[in-house]
């Protein structure tokens, strides 16, 4: 990328040269020999490289060669001063004014970048620094909270704004001298105006507040398994319900033989039968502890009714069997005596 090259007359606070900076290339193109042609109330010649330069320059360094860069309408004072009426034209009317942002070309570039800059002129500037302080600066003061340095930064953001618009150069292409009139004077044309209102319009900067301050928040300290708040916690946690002994199930006897056998039978039956010759089916374990860690976490006891031991045959050879066995009678009645009853029926 060419350098970009600026006259010393382009730089910040520098008065306005008696001379304008143009370098044209070895052939002049077409468009520009049509524009000195327009605006030369006396005709001259223009067939050399050398005569479009001297033509151009006298035209450009003429104190009448202001050119209209664009119009920006701006408030003639803070917002808490404007004026309210129900009509909006009237507001306009008293409210705001229209700056026309004036320039001067600097300097003419038609070999390297094809370009042309121009600088504001001198009331253009003082203009904007008086509404900068006047009204912009006011406003976004007004429009922001206090604190303890805010008007060094107010003040702080108006002398930077004065250094960035002394700086302001607006470059466009070379053909925006289509629009040179009579003196050196002209318009941007093609919409270009609106570019460099843009950018007139990115100098005006916000006021930004400091941010806000973090606040730490202090939180409580947290409870350590060995301090004494949670130790209560901590030993519920530890504790182990104890777990009933498991039942095994050789140990369980069959069940006795029917009410309805005779006991005669039945004791003889297991009086010559020796606890030897019993045949028991082999035990087979019925419940088992795995290893578990639930242990180790609290839970629930687990609980488990305890099984009622079951009576031996032995202990039901005692008892007569008959029909008294399996009923016993009801409030002293045998059902024994029930032909009494009968007869006397």
């Amino acid at each position: 990328m060419p350098p970009q090259l600026l006259p010393a007359s382009a730089a910040a606070f520098a008065p306005r040269s008696s001379t304008v900076n143009i370098v044209l290339g070895s052939k002049v193109e077409p468009w520009l020999t049509q524009t000195l042609k327009r605006i030369n109330r006396v005709k001259r010649p223009l067939n050399s490289v050398p005569q479009h330069q001297r033509c151009l320059t006298e035209t450009l360094s003429s104190p009448n060669a202001i050119w209209t860069l664009t119009s920006i309408m701006l408030p003639k004072a803070p917002d808490s001063e404007l004026r309210k009426d129900s009509n909006p034209l009237i507001e306009a009317l008293f409210n705001y004014q229209l700056l026309h942002i004036e320039a001067y070309i600097v300097h003419v570039d038609l070999v390297l970048r094809n370009e042309v800059a121009f600088k504001l002129t001198p009331d253009t500037i003082e203009s904007l620094i008086e509404y900068h302080k006047d009204v912009h600066c006011v406003d976004i003061s007004a429009s922001t909270y206090s604190w303890s340095e805010k008007e060094v930064q107010v003040k702080k953001l108006h002398e930077e704004f004065i250094q960035a618009i002394n700086k302001f150069v607006y470059r466009t292409h070379a053909t925006a001298l289509e629009g040179l009139e009579e003196d050196g004077a002209g318009e941007l044309l093609c919409g270009k105006s609106e570019e460099v209102q843009s950018n007139i319009n990115a100098l005006f900067l916000p006021l930004l507040p400091p941010p806000p301050r973090i606040v730490d928040v202090v939180r409580p300290p947290q409870l350590l398994p060995s301090s004494p708040a949670g130790s209560e916690w901590w030993s519920q946690s530890t504790i182990q319900a104890p777990l009933p002994a498991p039942v095994e199930s050789w140990r369980v006897v069959p069940s006795s033989p029917s009410p309805s056998s005779s006991a005669d039978s039945s004791a003889s039956l297991w009086a010559n039968m020796g606890l030897n010759d019993l045949q028991l089916p082999s035990p087979t374990a019925s419940y088992s502890q795995p290893y578990s860690t639930s242990g180790l976490y609290f839970s629930s006891p687990i609980t488990s009714a305890s099984i009622p031991p079951l009576p031996l045959p032995s202990m039901l050879a005692q008892q007569p069997c008959g029909i008294s066995v399996g009923y016993g009678g009801f409030g002293g009645f045998g059902w024994d005596k029930y032909q009494d009853f009968a007869t006397t029926m």
